[in-house]
């Protein structure tokens, strides 16, 4: 895709690469793992809050595309860098179980289960960001401090079902490879949470773009 190449040559700010090195995170003792995927949506942030100040959409309408491929174009962009930060944290929890990481006090432990809980996190900010953004792109902040919000609700909530919730305390936040079916079929709903919120997201999102006077 044309306008993904764009996107990722001209758009993507280097602070989006530097949050993949926070997936290190997860070798911290007793450290709330689900945090350092809230990074990269800081990444993501700093992608739209640059283009906005570079005028990238005012650049993108002179091309022959509609306002839905760019919108597409750009959740499509956090998706990528997204998966990489899955792919990270994911090298990171296999070398956390090598060397013996131990119980996680602070949340999930450095499992499969936790790349679930990634998964419903860039979920919940895609559903509330992007459309948000998209009504009115020269405001970025107020929808990332909306986002922002929700998916530190989610943690704490995450946090706490930890203890709470016998599931999850007894299945799910276990050391792997215990428990794997009900991990993998975890990692499976996640996803198609994550590919529902998506879509609905790029739905959203241009529905409201082109209703966006840019004048």
């Amino acid at each position: 895709m044309k306008l993904l190449k764009k996107e990722f040559r001209l758009c993507v700010h280097p602070a989006a690469w530097m949050m993949l090195a926070l997936g290190a995170l997860i070798l911290t003792p007793n450290y709330p793992y689900a945090v350092s995927f809230f990074y990269m949506t800081l990444g993501i942030f700093f992608i739209c809050l640059s283009s906005r100040e570079n005028h990238d959409a005012a650049y993108t309408l002179t091309l022959p595309v509609s306002r839905r491929d760019m919108v597409r174009g750009r959740v499509l962009l956090s998706c990528c860098l997204e998966g990489l930060d899955l792919a990270v944290c994911a090298a990171f929890i296999v070398l956390k179980n090598l060397i013996g990481g131990g119980k996680n006090a602070a949340g999930m432990d450095a499992n499969l289960a936790l790349l679930g809980e990634g998964l419903l996190l860039f979920s919940l900010f895609h559903i509330i960001f992007f459309p948000a953004w998209y009504k009115d792109i020269a405001k970025v902040g107020k929808p990332f401090v909306a986002a922002s919000a929700a998916v530190f609700l989610y943690i704490v909530l995450a946090l706490v079902s930890t203890y709470a919730l016998p599931f999850v305390r007894d299945c799910l936040d276990t050391p792997d490879p215990a428990h794997l079916p009900e991990k993998l079929l975890f990692l499976l709903l996640s996803a198609g949470c994550y590919g529902l919120c998506t879509a609905l997201s790029i739905r959203w999102s241009a529905r409201n773009f082109e209703a966006l006077d840019l004048q």
